[in-house]
């Protein structure tokens, strides 16, 4: 089997911090899957508040707003 290629430490922590805006999306009232799709669709705008320096929290709610 081939080796898996390693994924940058700064990609690491958007897909975590992606995961946690889930998190808040769905407490919400979201569903995973919308939750999902709508990261998906705007992962430049949350990869931009990622770098930022937003909390998952503070995301979310731009998101919901």
């Amino acid at each position: 089997m081939g080796k898996k290629p390693q994924l940058d430490p700064d990609e690491v922590a958007l897909i975590e911090w992606c995961i946690e805006v889930e998190g808040f999306l769905v407490a919400a009232g979201a569903s995973p899957s919308e939750a999902q799709d709508h990261i998906d669709e705007n992962a430049e705008w949350f990869t931009d508040m990622f770098y930022n320096g937003l909390t998952p929290e503070e995301a979310a709610n731009e998101a919901l707003n």
